[in-house]
């Protein structure tokens, strides 16, 4: 460890943020990354715990007190190959993650855990700084091709993955540009978008071909993979968004919120806006808004829509509010249920729980407002509570609800591949092997909605499950 009394010594210290009212004027990112002297100590603070919890909090199990120690001391390129050595796009979830890893410190359990997501993000952006970050170019080239349908993380991990391995890989997107919910789910100023197109250039540089504006099972035959390709990964997402089934919801003013989401990225990208809105423009400008979703894509259209100049951004949920703080001994080290507060909360947003959608109203084809009523919990079942109906004013509902699963039309329909219960791909986590002989499924697509650090771990597993089924052998980490 790289102090023994560095816990009981230094406070932890989070990130700086800009001020919500300067941050608002753009889309870019906001965070002010601590001074290396900062970061040393908050390094120190790790304990070398005999049984280092985050470990099993990091789906990718990140070797983190190993890597925080090395900070401490200053190998900063040492403490960068430790991280890439289990985590393919530390860039990606030292912004986005929601730090399961340091939920499960121990010293999370006196409300003070290691800023392990922060001096994640600090490792990795010292390393392409300091030119460290280089293509892995293999040694030599198997002769197999590999096909990946989806160039999300999970799979631009078993892409990169498969590449370091020595097979050629093919990277099919339907979208003009790679990335997947990374590139059009993921507000700017959470992700700035270069951070992508960097790691493509590297990927390009170990093998990997990407095809866009292709997609798979309509614009290119998946028969046409089976036949040209030694196997193929479905890496696809899910995307299948919970709709709203309420009287007014056909109205124009109810949208998805990775629609809304998307064309505000396309539009941060350069997109016009024909490009960036088929269905016609999407703004909260001037507009009353409600987000109904109380997780992460809801806080996003909250930051979103204020950036826009909504002029109220309401978050519903139909959940009852979470405790302020977790009952450690009842949670520890798993990741708990309690009220969290985004950056997005902070700029700005009226929030209510415990709220259900009645009926959306309408106004000359416009929405005008939501009905709603309160509601209760009793042994997991919701009732109405008699005369706490009200309406809210909007203008614009976005429907952030959560995902159902992969979308079934196109792709899936002609790979023919057994579906869950669940409505996802059936493959296990050993093999990642669908029903289908040579098709293989990983990320969303085949666990269902998640996070994107969970991707990246079965994008990497499963890569090793392909090469271990196309050589015989393997040396890639699990």
């Amino acid at each position: 460890m790289g102090k023994e009394t560095g816990f009981l010594e230094f406070d932890r210290r989070e990130r700086d943020y800009i001020a919500p009212e300067e941050r608002l004027k753009h889309y870019k990112e906001f965070i002010h990354t601590p001074d290396e002297p900062v970061l040393k100590e908050q390094a120190a603070r790790c304990m070398n715990c005999g049984i280092p919890y985050c470990h099993n909090g990091c789906p990718v199990n990140n070797i983190i007190p190993d890597w925080n120690h090395l900070v401490y001391e200053g190998d900063w390129k040492n403490a960068l190959d430790i991280l890439h050595s289990t985590n393919n796009f530390p860039e990606f979830t030292g912004r986005i993650c929601p730090a399961p890893c340091e939920a499960a410190c121990t010293l999370n359990i006196v409300d003070s855990p290691v800023t392990i997501k922060s001096i994640e993000a600090a490792i990795i952006d010292r390393g392409w700084q300091e030119g460290w970050v280089k293509p892995q170019i293999p040694a030599q080239n198997t002769g197999k091709s590999i096909a990946v349908i989806g160039s999300g993380p999970a799979g631009l991990a078993c892409a990169q993955q498969l590449a370091r391995a020595g097979h050629a890989v093919t990277v099919f997107e339907k979208n003009d540009r790679i990335g997947g919910l990374l590139r059009y789910g993921i507000p700017d100023f959470k992700m700035e978008k270069h951070l992508i197109n960097r790691r493509a250039v590297q990927m390009e540089q170990e093998g990997v071909t990407f095809k866009t504006s292709a997609e798979v099972g309509v614009d290119v035959s998946f028969a046409a993979l089976k036949d040209n390709f030694d196997a193929i990964v479905l890496s696809g997402g899910a995307e299948e968004a919970r709709g709203l089934d309420i009287p007014g919801a056909e109205l124009s003013g109810v949208r998805l919120a990775m629609e809304f989401l998307t064309q505000q990225n396309k539009r941060n990208a350069g997109d016009d806006e024909v490009r960036a809105a088929p269905r016609g423009t999407l703004t909260a400008t001037g507009k009353n808004v409600i987000v109904i979703g109380g997780g992460d894509t809801g806080s996003d259209c909250v930051g979103t829509s204020n950036r826009q100049g909504a002029k109220s951004v309401t978050q519903l949920e139909i959940m009852p509010k979470p405790p302020e703080k977790e009952d450690k001994a009842l949670t520890w080290p798993h990741w708990p249920m309690k009220l969290r507060t985004s950056s997005s909360h902070e700029e700005g947003a009226n929030r209510d729980w415990a709220v259900l959608a009645k009926r959306v109203v309408g106004e000359g084809g416009d929405v005008a407002g939501l009905e709603c009523v309160r509601v209760e919990w009793r042994d997991r079942q919701m009732q109405e509570i008699e005369g706490s109906e009200f309406t809210l004013p909007a203008d614009l509902i976005l429907l952030a609800m959560g995902f159902t699963g992969p979308t079934k039309r196109g792709l899936l329909e002609r790979a023919g591949v057994a579906m869950s219960e669940r409505g996802n791909v059936e493959a296990d986590t050993d093999a990642y092997a669908t029903s289908e002989s040579g098709v293989y499924a990983c990320g969303d697509m085949r666990r269902g909605q998640s996070l994107v650090v969970w991707a990246i771990r079965e994008g990497r597993q499963c890569a090793r499950s392909v090469d271990l089924a196309l050589m015989g052998k393997t040396e890639l980490p699990r």
